[in-house]
């Protein structure tokens, strides 16, 4: 391409290119959502299809960025983790998370019909996304620590709130709600759930209370021979979600190839 008088524009753009041998996380947030499941009439505290669609949604990107190695979410955020070796785009900031918030957002909306069969979706959602490098495995385990944390205190508060709010007998105003919930402690807010409500908490779904983990493990999946007369074994390396703990050492002494990528 032929140079011209004005391409010295160029040398305002400023490329942060992230640290190497690193772990590298872009966690996507959903922005001003509170607004869009109030309009979209979600379920609350929790929206079964939306945790799906969220979940169907990053294992999309997954499929499409392989040196995406973990992914965690919870609510409206997703939290992906790169491998420590990526070189994609050359560790370019704003390309790595412009590139993964844009296709995780155009998934979500592609496929809200899968999900929400029922419901017209009547404006485009909209996400945003930040990177931010953990130089050890220890950093990176304390960073998924957190965010399951930050999703279990913030389900039991929204479980307490929304069965305050709902309640058919009593209901209360989400001002009231939130008066009746200030400074209460998580034992105090079990004990209203099963006193005023007969919820025991830790039996609910453990994707409402412990969120959505999603990484590579090799399985075995059916496939036809050429011909296709009969049908062979094969060992693939899927995306697979699980909703269990991962801030104890179980989840990674099962799965030590997370760390070893």
């Amino acid at each position: 391409m032929a140079c011209s008088k004005y391409e010295y524009v160029k040398l305002f753009e400023q490329n942060i290119t992230l640290l190497p041998n690193t772990w590298l996380v872009v966690r996507v947030d959903g922005h001003s959502f509170h607004r869009f499941t109030s309009e979209h009439d979600f379920a609350k505290p929790n929206d079964i299809r939306s945790l799906q669609l969220m979940n169907y949604a990053a294992q999309r990107c997954m499929q499409e960025m392989q040196d995406i190695v973990l992914a965690y979410g919870q609510s409206d955020e997703f939290s992906f983790v790169f491998r420590r070796s990526t070189n994609l785009y050359k560790r370019r900031e704003a390309k790595i998370t412009s590139t993964l918030c844009s296709l995780f957002t155009s998934n979500f909306i592609f496929h809200w019909k899968r999900f929400f069969a029922d419901l017209e979706l009547k404006y485009p959602p909209s996400f945003d996304a930040r990177a931010v490098c953990y130089p050890t495995d220890q950093n990176l385990r304390d960073y998924m620590s957190w965010r399951q944390a930050d999703c279990h205190i913030n389900n039991l508060y929204n479980t307490a709130f929304w069965s305050l709010v709902q309640d058919t007998s009593n209901p209360r105003t989400e001002r009231e709600a939130q008066a009746i919930l200030k400074d209460t402690d998580s034992a105090a807010k079990n004990e209203l759930l099963f006193t005023q409500y007969g919820i025991n908490y830790n039996k609910l779904p453990e994707i409402f209370r412990k969120g959505s983990t999603l990484f590579r493990r090799l399985s075995e999946v059916a496939a036809s021979t050429r011909d296709g007369t009969s049908e062979v074994k094969r060992t693939k390396n899927l995306v697979v979600v699980e909703h269990g703990d991962i801030i104890g050492d179980k989840f990674w002494q099962e799965n030590p190839q997370i760390l070893s990528i």
